[in-house]
């Protein structure tokens, strides 16, 4: 928003800024914050930065957590939530020294390493990626898990489990299941609220391409961005789900990017389309290739299809994630690429014609992953094809322009499958992430920070009995 001290200063005195908001991420992607008075603005604030315990943000152990966080002046935005007039802006990361050195597991700072080191190859000059935003918005929510209490109820105005509610008024339009995708007034109640999130997006300078209603009956939404670079696409991703959740509470509504919410209904995922530039053209198109893309586009493709089991361990870095991921469905779990089709990892939009936007899409990702390292490992993996020559056509990873799953088992058995569970991710990551290190862009250390902490978190899910497993077992 600004390139001076000066013009934010400027900014806060014509607009009675009051309060000046800082956010941190954690580790998982998590936003953290801290205020301060207008007053006590300084241009030291972005020379210094301010001290922070960087062990509850997960990057470090206790004995060494003092750090430094310094903010990002092109970053600010006039907070809309706040009652007192609020700017809030992101920043980086920085170890206590004496030549002050970023921080080499900052998220932020990793995925400035990635984009540099596209730019030291020589391959582009900018990788320019577009997520697609779905996430269930419900009225209620109640969840516990306590050793003898465990409970999840979920409530949703047009959801089809309210077509029997005899209470007044039910007015009966409720969208059946699976029956969402794009679903016109009345029955898309959830309109006007996602009109609301965008203007709130665009107020803040997100570019937004579309929203509509998504094949979940009970709620699900989508919002698609327009493209940028991966470090600003992340502080982006941080900013909109900051932004879609506080309209949501606004409203008396509230929401969830989790991967699978529901049981037998559409899970959420967060597909990313992606093409290169070069001197300002878009290098993944070639009229003359395969659905109009080029041998480098077809190499990047082949780096993210060989490194997608590891991949997945940045990408889809929740147990929920794995809910979503289940063969026989729309989720893609098979390791290969298509035209319009969706159940591969990688799709080519068969809709995309012209040539500055000729992209491929990955399909597993969803919202729980922390953007920063999902789109840095992104760009990395399809470095490494593109180094490597990985061509997914004589890899035979397709194309596969058939329904896979109507394959017979021994041609389905000769597609590779994307991993079942957390646990299986991380082992997959921890064997093959030599791809991510080159250029110094992760180093070991935070690979196996980043693993250790995951590996928790499946256990911990892990070690719980599922309220299901009464059902089957019980009365054994």
């Amino acid at each position: 928003m600004f390139k001076s001290y000066d013009e934010l200063q400027r900014y806060c005195q014509e607009n009675q800024i009051q309060m000046i908001d800082f956010r941190m991420i954690a580790l998982t992607g998590e936003i953290k914050h801290l205020t301060i008075p207008v007053s006590r603005l300084s241009p030291k604030i972005f020379e210094e930065g301010i001290g922070f315990d960087g062990s509850n943000y997960g990057y470090t152990k206790v004995e060494k957590s003092d750090m430094v966080f310094i903010p990002d002046i092109t970053s600010a935005f006039k907070d809309p939530f706040w009652d007192v007039p609020t700017l809030s802006m992101i920043g980086d990361v920085f170890a206590i020294s004496e030549t002050k050195e970023p921080f080499e597991h900052d998220p932020r700072y990793i995925a400035k390493k990635a984009e540099d080191y596209l730019k030291e190859s020589g391959i582009a000059d900018a990788n320019m990626i577009s997520p697609e935003f779905e996430f269930y918005v419900f009225d209620n929510i109640a969840y516990q898990y306590e050793a003898h209490d465990i409970k999840l109820k979920l409530d949703a105005e047009n959801a089809y489990w309210r077509r029997g509610n005899e209470l007044y008024p039910n007015l009966g339009y409720q969208n059946r299941k699976h029956g969402g995708y794009h679903a016109a007034p009345p029955l898309d109640t959830l309109h006007n609220l996602r009109s609301e999130m965008v203007i709130e997006l665009e107020k803040a300078g997100i570019q937004v391409k579309y929203h509509h209603h998504e094949v979940g009956g009970p709620g699900q939404l989508e919002i698609e961005l327009e493209f940028d670079t991966p470090r600003q696409m992340a502080d982006t991703s941080l900013l909109l789900k900051y932004i879609l959740k506080n309209v949501a509470v606004r409203n008396g509504k509230t929401l969830t990017f989790m991967p699978k919410p529901i049981f037998g209904e559409a899970g959420n995922g967060m597909h990313v389309h992606m093409y290169l530039l070069k001197d300002g053209q878009n290098i993944f198109y070639d009229p003359e290739g395969y659905e109009g893309l080029s041998e480098i586009a077809f190499y990047y493709m082949g780096g993210i299809l060989k490194h997608a089991k590891a991949l997945m361990g940045f990408t889809n870095p929740s147990t929920n994630s794995y809910k979503r991921l289940v063969p026989g469905y729309e989720a893609p779990v098979s390791i290969c690429f298509a035209t319009s089709n969706r159940s591969s990892v990688i799709r080519i939009p068969g809709y995309v014609k012209d040539p500055a936007k000729k992209r491929f899409e990955f399909r597993p990702s969803d919202a729980t992953c922390n953007p920063y390292l999902a789109f840095a490992a992104l760009l990395m993996a399809g470095i490494d094809g593109i180094i490597n020559k990985i061509d997914p056509r004589k890899e035979g990873y397709g194309p596969y322009n058939i329904n896979i799953f109507e394959l017979s088992p021994e041609e389905r058995a000769k597609i590779g499958a994307l991993p079942a569970s957390l646990d299986e991710a991380l082992d997959c990551l921890e064997t093959d992430h030599e791809f991510l290190t080159r250029g110094g862009v992760m180093s070991e250390s935070f690979i196996e920070n980043w693993i250790a902490k995951k590996r928790e978190e499946a256990r911990a899910v892990n070690t719980r009995p599922h309220p299901y497993e009464f059902e089957l077992y019980y009365s054994f």
